[in-house]
C-alpha cells in the first residue's frame, strides 16, 4: 500500500495494542509500542533508499528480502531492542516485540493483497505474488482508521475503538476477497476457453479491471459491480529476432523478472527499430503504461532504452 496507509495503520495499531493489560497499564510501554508500531508499518519500505542506483535496481529488489519470512522477524527484533534502552522497558520486551512483529506482518499481508505483489515467501520461492483484492490506496480503509483516530483523539477508549476497527477492516477485505473470487469466475465463463485470469481492483470499490491471457492473446476490459465490458484484445506476436535482440539488456531483464503477463511488440523506424514490452497486467484505458522501451540501430544494436511507467504518478492504474 501507499507510506500514508501504511503509517496510519501503524498508529491505529497502537491503539489497538490497549487490549493487551500490560501495555494498557504502563503509559511508558504503550509510547514505545506507538513508536515501535509506527517504525516497523513502514520499515520493510526502507528498500526505497534502492532508487539511488536507478529505477531497473529498484524494481528488480523492491519488496523483495526486506519483504521476506526473515525480514518479519528480523524487522522487530532490530527496533524493538532500542526501543528496550529508550525506555527501559527489558521485562516487556515480549509485548512490545509482538506489536511491532504485527506492524510488519500488516505491512507485508497488506502489499500481498494489492496488484503490485510481494516476495513474501522468499528465501524459499522468489516468485511475485498479489492476491489483487485491495488498490494501493484503499479510501475505504484509510478514512476508516483515520475516523478511529479522532475517536481516540477525543478520548474514547482506543481498546474499544480499534477493536471495532479491526473487526470492520477484517471484514471489509474478506468481502472483497469474495467478490474478487466471484468475479474472477465470471470473466472466466465469459471467455469460455481455456485461460489465466486477472480481476484488478479501482480506487473506486465497485469498478475492477480485467486481463485475461489465452495462447493466442490477451482480452482486456472493466467491470462495474458485475456488469463486464470487454474493451482490447492484444494478439500476440511472435519474437523474432529483432525482438531477441533486447532480450538481453539490464532494463529486459529485469522486466521480464517481474512481469507476469507480457505482451512485445516492435515497429521499423528510418533509422531502426523500436521494441515495446509490455505487462498487460497494468493495462489501463486502451493503453500499456508500464513496461520497457528499446531502441535499436539497423545492425540491431542497442541505442537506449527505458524502463518504467508510461504515465505521471497520479494517474491510473493505482497499482
Amino acid at each position: 500500500m501507499d507510506t500514508g496507509s501504511h503509517l496510519i495503520i501503524g498508529a491505529t495499531l497502537a491503539g489497538l495494542a490497549y487490549v493487551d493489560p500490560v501495555v494498557a497499564h504502563n503509559p511508558s510501554l504503550a509510547q514505545a509500542v506507538m513508536v515501535g508500531t509506527l517504525i516497523g508499518s513502514h520499515a520493510p519500505d526502507l528498500d526505497t533508499i534502492l532508487r539511488i542506483k536507478g529505477f531497473s535496481y529498484y524494481i528488480r529488489y523492491h519488496r523483495g528480502i526486506t519483504h521476506s519470512i526473515p525480514a518479519l522477524l528480523i524487522w522487530p527484533a532490530f527496533i524493538t531492542l532500542p526501543l528496550m534502552m529508550a525506555y527501559s522497558r527489558w521485562d516487556d520486551w515480549m509485548h512490545l516485540y509482538g506489536w511491532i512483529f504485527a506492524a510488519v506482518i500488516l505491512h507485508v499481508g497488506l502489499d500481498w493483497l494489492n496488484a503490485y505483489g510481494v516476495q513474501c515467501m522468499r528465501p524459499f520461492n522468489s516468485q511475485w505474488m498479489h492476491l489483487d483484492v485491495l488498490a494501493i490506496f484503499d479510501p475505504f480503509l484509510f478514512f476508516l482508521h483515520a475516523f478511529g483516530l479522532g475517536l481516540w483523539w477525543a478520548g474514547y477508549d482506543p481498546a474499544g475503538v480499534f477493536t471495532w476497527v479491526y473487526a470492520i477492516s477484517i471484514g471489509y477485505i474478506g468481502l472483497r476477497a469474495w467478490w474478487h473470487h466471484l468475479l474472477v469466475k465470471q470473466v472466466i465463463n465469459m471467455v469460455g476457453r481455456q485461460s489465466i485470469c486477472h480481476v484488478l481492483p479501482d480506487l473506486r470499490g465497485f469498478r475492477w479491471s480485467f486481463v485475461v491471457e489465452t495462447d493466442e492473446c490477451f482480452y482486456t476490459g472493466k467491470i462495474v459491480f458485475r456488469t463486464i465490458r470487454m474493451e482490447d484484445v492484444y494478439t500476440k506476436e511472435k519474437r523474432n529476432h529483432i525482438i531477441q535482440a533486447t532480450m538481453g539488456i539490464d532494463g529486459v531483464r529485469t522486466f521480464l523478472g517481474f512481469a507476469q503477463r507480457i505482451h512485445v511488440t516492435w515497429r521499423e523506424h528510418n533509422d531502426g527499430y523500436e521494441v515495446k514490452w509490455s505487462d498487460v497486467r497494468f493495462w489501463y484505458n486502451r493503453k500499456l503504461p508500464f513496461g520497457v522501451d528499446v531502441q535499436l540501430d539497423r545492425e540491431l544494436k542497442v541505442i537506449d532504452y527505458s524502463l518504467g511507467w508510461r504515465k505521471k504518478a497520479w494517474d491510473p492504474p493505482f497499482v
